[in-house]
């Protein structure tokens, strides 16, 4: 199966993977699974931290470094915005008002993917999602 990770996912797995559920926590360790971060993500933590909402990194590593060894340790494949995924969120309903949030919608429904979220907004769309 094809996976999205939602931020707050990326970021549990690998600062705090007590906030997961065991059922997640199965699936991100499937090697039979294909499991991807989108560059939304990537962005949406880079904002974050700058603003002070995410205070989770060691002073030692860079947050590229961070990003880059959490995605290799996880097998993580980067899943680019694409301009299908704009087209397709055009056309998403204004119920979840978080652009991130949003984008991961689109691109999860215009790839296939399952989204792995415990996000309920998000779980109002007509998007596959998991938890």
């Amino acid at each position: 199966m094809k996976y999205l990770l939602d931020t707050h996912v990326f970021i549990w797995t690998t600062v705090s993977p007590e906030k997961l559920s065991n059922r997640v926590i199965d699936l991100i360790l499937d090697s039979k699974n294909t499991l991807f971060l989108s560059s939304a993500s990537i962005w949406e933590i880079s904002i974050k931290r700058k603003i002070g909402k995410l205070e989770f990194l060691d002073e030692k590593i860079s947050f590229e470094e961070f990003i880059i060894k959490s995605m290799e340790c996880l097998d993580l494949n980067e899943l680019p915005i694409f301009s299908k995924h704009i087209f397709y969120l055009d056309n998403l309903p204004l119920l979840h008002k978080d652009p991130f949030d949003r984008i991961l919608i689109s691109q999860a429904k215009s790839e296939g993917l399952i989204l792995i979220t415990d996000d309920n907004l998000i779980k109002k769309y007509k998007v596959k999602t998991l938890w």
